[in-house]
């Protein structure tokens, strides 16, 4: 008999809203971000005068004030009720992060950064007769390209790109899982990296394709048309744009990419084991950071956690201390820079000698199934 898990599943869908539809989404999107930047400003005024830390609940009777303040002509009628204290939720959510050291300060929002809206079913959105209906703009065409399986739609996401409008539609979804016999696939560990992606411990190696580092030229050349262009100008505006869609095909390419790879993972192995790392550290450093965004292991984190969920593969994060520097043969602490990308034994008994990253891809094989047998 199979088990079943209930999980939240995000669909991603193009719309296709006319230019009147499409100046009501921009207005109410408009009013979003006053909304946030107004609560900030707030929030950080009163920390200020009296170190008083501001709650959700006070900002949302305030929201509800402001809206309804001469209830006729007022423009912030425009933003649902709900999906208003959906953006002071989101605000109240970067504070939390921000007081738990996981993200920076909260920062207020130009247009350009401010680029989403969220809708209750029912209360503001919902889906009509194949058409996303919005509150305020009307029936908005939807491009089905593919379809929605049976759920509990639990939010509806409006979302702008370089690209166009689309909606994100999140449902609560049962699936079908099997039990947590043994699996006959093959275990594997993976060594995470920036020089290889990943690094499997039967020797397999998959290196990024590293798209940002192919496009790098174009996009130089179109950030330099953005900064010789006049601020406020038609022509400034196209360049922005055309520099926006080169980011977003960049990131489609990555994020396709990831989705093909970690499909292979939970398609050939039956236990998975990772490091359980903290990525920041490599976004921080200078000499890093450009890189790691181009590899994204934040990303193939995200994805292969909820696809090795669907697919019955067990998915066990080990302890990284000392991966890489212990020999994964016999057991010798061999310390090396990370500028040498040999592991090499200096046990006379062993001698054994492997790419660095499969040596500790090896390693977290060992402690992942150490764990797993536990369980």
């Amino acid at each position: 008999m199979n088990d079943h898990i209930v999980g939240i599943r995000t669909y991603k869908y193009r719309l296709y809203p006319d230019e009147q539809q499409q100046a009501a989404l921009d207005d109410i999107l408009d009013v979003a971000r006053w909304l946030y930047n107004r609560a900030l400003d707030y929030r950080r005024k009163r920390w200020n005068e009296s170190r008083h830390s501001v709650t959700y609940n006070e900002q949302a009777a305030m929201w509800r004030d402001w809206r309804n303040e001469q209830p006729e002509d007022n423009p912030l009628r425009l933003l649902n009720m709900s999906a208003g204290q959906q953006v002071l939720r989101r605000l109240d959510s970067a504070y939390r992060e921000f007081l738990q050291g996981k993200r920076g300060k909260p920062r207020f929002k130009g247009w350009r950064f401010f680029n989403s809206v969220s809708y209750k079913p029912g209360d503001g959105a919902a889906l009509r007769d194949g058409k996303l209906y919005v509150q305020n703009v009307g029936l908005l065409p939807v491009k089905w390209h593919r379809a929605l399986p049976e759920g509990t739609l639990k939010n509806v996401i409006i979302l702008r790109k370089a690209s166009g409008w689309y909606v994100l539609l999140q449902l609560e979804v049962e699936t079908e899982v099997p039990t947590t016999e043994p699996s006959e696939a093959l275990p594997v560990g993976i060594d995470v990296g920036i020089r290889h992606a990943l690094a499997l411990s039967d020797g397999t190696v998959i290196d990024s394709p590293k798209y940002l580092k192919q496009s790098l030229k174009r996009v130089r050349v179109l950030q330099r048309r953005v900064a010789r262009r006049r601020k406020g100008s038609k022509r400034r505006e196209q360049a922005i744009q055309q520099l926006a869609k080169a980011q977003e095909h960049v990131a489609n390419q990555r994020r396709d990419w990831w989705h093909k790879v970690t499909h292979w993972l939970v398609a050939t192995y039956g236990l998975i084991v990772l490091e359980d790392l903290h990525l920041a550290f490599m976004l921080r450093n200078g000499n890093l950071a450009r890189a790691a965004h181009d590899v994204a292991l934040g990303l193939f984190d995200e994805l292969l956690s909820y696809k090795a969920n669907q697919a019955g593969v067990q998915l066990v994060k080990v302890n990284p201390s000392n991966t890489s520097q212990i020999c994964s043969g016999c057991g010798w602490l061999v310390p090396k820079d990370l500028s040498v990308r040999v592991h090499q034994c200096h046990n006379p008994a062993c001698g054994f000698t492997v790419d660095r990253d499969v040596n500790a891809a090896l390693n977290i094989l060992g402690l992942g199934w150490d764990a797993s047998v536990r369980r």
